[in-house]
């Protein structure tokens, strides 16, 4: 409901503010540490990546209500804002986008965490299970460029906004594309932002639809096994529907006007 939204909101900008704030039965502020904001700041914005790999690489809706409120508390507190986006660039280098080279004497235990992989004892996590967990934090992000806190002064710019989802396009598009990722991240993206990048960039970003149905959509093929097609397809039928209704969909779980009077 847009109540309880207003209230976690009200809560972690009262706690970044320097006000006392209840939880768990006791009251914190983080006047009580000389380090207190900072180390609140990293904790929280770390448990906003956390939410992007976990909690939407599951519920894909709740993007939306994760992302308008940290695009509010970005606002405000944008300390929080570039602690997210280091921890974000750490945890998922595609949302930069930028897929890292193996260098010379990296062992492949640490190359493939420098991937985004999770390592433990040796063990890498399954590619369906690191799939899902790209997914889930290039939505938030797609989500993030395009909210704005509704409750805010609105004066200023978006303090990460669409431009930063139209550059990561243009260099995604710039990248040698990755068996079974690019194609998810790309149509992961477009389902997201889409149509705020449709609105805002008009017949430029039309441009760059037919530039990734005609050529980048064959590349990604080039490097794609029989085994992996399925996201590639997903991917060539969103991109051909989308041309040919010259329409992108709204992303479902968008945050509608109504949602707020909840």
């Amino acid at each position: 409901a847009g109540s309880k939204l207003r209230e976690v909101f009200d809560k972690i900008n009262n706690l970044l503010s320097g006000k006392p704030v209840q939880t768990e039965g006791q009251t914190v502020s983080v006047t009580q540490h000389p380090q207190g904001l900072e180390f609140v700041c990293y904790k929280l914005a770390e448990k906003f990546v956390r939410h992007g790999e976990g909690e939407v690489s599951f519920h894909r809706d709740s993007a939306f209500p994760i992302a308008v409120v940290l695009s509010g508390i970005w606002e405000l507190h944008p300390r929080v804002g570039d602690i997210f986006l280091a921890h974000l660039h750490k945890k998922c280098p595609y949302s930069v986008p930028f897929y890292p080279a193996r260098k010379e004497g990296t062992s492949m235990e640490e190359y493939q965490r420098m991937l985004g992989y999770e390592v433990h004892d040796s063990k890498v996590e399954e590619q369906d299970h690191f799939l899902k967990r790209m997914s889930g934090m290039i939505r938030l992000y797609a989500a993030i460029i395009q909210l704005r806190w509704p409750y805010g002064n609105k004066q200023g710019a978006h303090p990460h906004g669409l431009s930063y989802g139209w550059r990561w396009l243009a260099q995604m598009l710039n990248l040698e594309p990755l068996a079974d990722v690019t194609a998810m991240l790309l149509l992961d993206f477009l389902e997201v932002c889409g149509n705020a990048l449709m609105k805002q960039y008009g017949i430029q970003f039309w441009k760059t639809m037919f530039f990734i149905q005609k050529s980048y959509i064959p590349r990604i093929e080039a490097v794609t096994s029989s085994g992996q097609m399925g996201c590639l397809s997903r991917l060539k039928n969103f991109v051909q529907k989308c041309l040919q209704a010259k329409e992108i969909p709204l992303p479902k779980g968008i945050l509608t006007p109504s949602f707020w009077r909840t």
